[in-house]
């Protein structure tokens, strides 16, 4: 068993074509053409239980692998990984692999599912601080009649520490306009067993119960990058509004999770990601602002073209944002600092980050619940802005049960999560509401819209002083609700 650890990055057919033809490397590349089928079980148990099977073939050469992933990281795959030499494109199955534990009887029941054809350029990059095999993949994954496109490079470490991957990733991004990758080629093929995403929400976050601090905002940090590429790879293709919505709580998600880990973290590092962050969802708040707004509008009268023109030049300023070198880094340069910060060896840091996640997530939880207490106590006589902040507190809250819930598991435990999390979404709902009604308004003023006749039925809502006690009968419910960390 070995454990491999690679960095990807995406770009497009025109930049990878000019990627093979540069001499950005000493040395022509190795040149294969490869094919890979991949199999599981007709319920797709393999995928459910983290594992991947396929056999590839290169030249005369067919080779199993199996790989099991220890955690979805941002762009970092290192993962547990079997190899062996096979005759055909029969799997071998045997208890050198961990597929007949998890599989059973199952086992036998195990056929190909889909194909992946590359064509595969590999240079190796020496240093005497590290050794890197770079491979650029061009071709596609099919399942059935549906086909999706493979173009990308992958930076496998062969010696050394992962800073050098970043640093070759840096040097490569200088001169071709790559992204962070998230997805891997069995990803793709399971995508098209699936019916079409149009937008990804948050993962759910699977820690261990022995996870120390540090581990668990690594994956959490690490899914809310990965969650933000996915639906970020949406946009760079269409204008799609539940796209832009979850990228942007994505990023929501990433400052919530500084917010709630700050005593890891180095602050000078994190207020600069956190400016950065807020740029770029303010960019795509714009956009989702006028997104609600134009739901509620009526189709044809003269607002609702006034905001269709206002929602496609916002469309167009994100779709600037996210084709700029600033984007682009942004996220690179996230996951290098996940991966290789400063946070993770500063000795003033060190039992912060030792600390058990389990004692972290309970201790941190109270204090966000009693945080929303203090703050919600006088909803009905509080102005709009003070009700936003209850809002903004309650939301750190929600990503907080939903980034550390996994560290107590249990029937019981469940139950009262789900009971919480209910009660939570409600405040959070009745919240939200009175947020838009203060927001439309500035939106509309924003645009010089507040007089048309169409603003009123925009600007229409049952009444406030009703959303007010709905919220403060949420509130009142999830305080009376028995905590699941306790």
């Amino acid at each position: 068993m070995a454990q491999e650890v690679e960095l990807k990055l995406v770009l497009d057919a025109a930049a990878a074509d000019a990627f093979a033809g540069s001499d950005v490397f000493d040395g022509p590349p190795r040149t294969r053409q490869m094919q890979a089928v991949y199999f599981d079980t007709p319920d797709l148990a393999l995928s459910q239980g983290g594992v991947s099977l396929r056999i590839r073939q290169s030249g005369d050469t067919r080779t199993q692998t199996i790989k099991v992933a220890d955690a979805k990281a941002a762009g970092l795959f290192a993962r547990s990984e079997w190899e062996i030499e096979v005759a055909d494109l029969t799997p071998v199955i045997d208890d050198r692999t961990p597929i007949p534990t998890l599989l059973g009887d199952e086992a036998g029941t195990v056929a190909p599912i889909f194909t992946v054809a590359v064509e595969r350029l590999t240079w190796i990059v020496d240093s005497d601080e590290a050794s890197i095999e770079l491979v650029l993949d061009r071709g596609h994954v099919s399942a059935g009649d549906r086909q999706s496109p493979v173009c990308e490079l992958e930076l496998e470490l062969k010696r050394g520490e992962p800073g050098a991957l970043f640093a070759l990733a840096k040097t490569i991004a200088a001169h071709f306009p790559v992204r962070l990758g998230v997805v891997t080629k069995s990803e793709r093929g399971y995508d098209l067993l699936r019916p079409v995403s149009k937008a990804f929400k948050a993962e759910r976050v699977a820690l261990s119960r022995t996870a120390s601090a540090a581990d668990a905002f690594e994956a959490i940090a690490g899914s809310c990058i990965r969650q933000y590429r996915l639906n970020e790879t949406i946009l760079l293709d269409q204008a799609d509004a539940e796209a832009l919505h979850q990228a942007r709580v994505s990023l929501r998600r990433l400052r919530s999770a500084f917010s709630i880990f700050k005593s890891l973290l180095d602050s000078d590092e994190v207020q600069h990601f956190n400016s950065e962050l807020r740029w770029l969802g303010s960019v795509l708040g714009e956009a989702r602002d006028l997104d609600v707004l134009l739901a509620k509008a009526p189709p044809g009268a003269s607002l609702f073209q006034e905001l269709n023109r206002a929602c496609d030049a916002a469309y167009a300023a994100v779709d600037t944002a996210l084709g700029s070198d600033r984007v682009r880094a942004l996220m690179l340069d996230l996951t290098e600092w996940l991966v290789c910060g400063a946070w993770r060896t500063a000795p003033s840091m060190r039992d912060a980050r030792d600390a058990p996640a389990r004692q972290f997530a309970a201790e941190t939880l109270h204090k966000q619940l009693r945080r929303v207490s203090k703050r919600g106590r006088s909803l009905a006589t509080q102005a709009d802005e003070e009700r936003h902040e209850v809002r903004k507190t309650a939301k750190r809250l929600r990503y907080g049960v939903e980034f550390l819930g996994s560290l107590f598991p249990g029937k019981k435990r469940a139950r009262r999560y789900g009971k919480f999390m209910r009660s939570l979404e409600k405040l959070q709902d009745q919240l939200g509401a009175l947020n838009d009604m203060a927001t439309a308004p500035m939106v509309l003023d924003r645009l010089g819209l507040r007089d048309d006749p169409g603003a009123k039925s925009l600007l229409a809502h049952r009444k406030k002083s009703k959303i007010i006690d709905a919220a403060a009968e949420a509130y009142d419910d999830l305080l009376d609700r028995k905590t699941f960390w306790g």
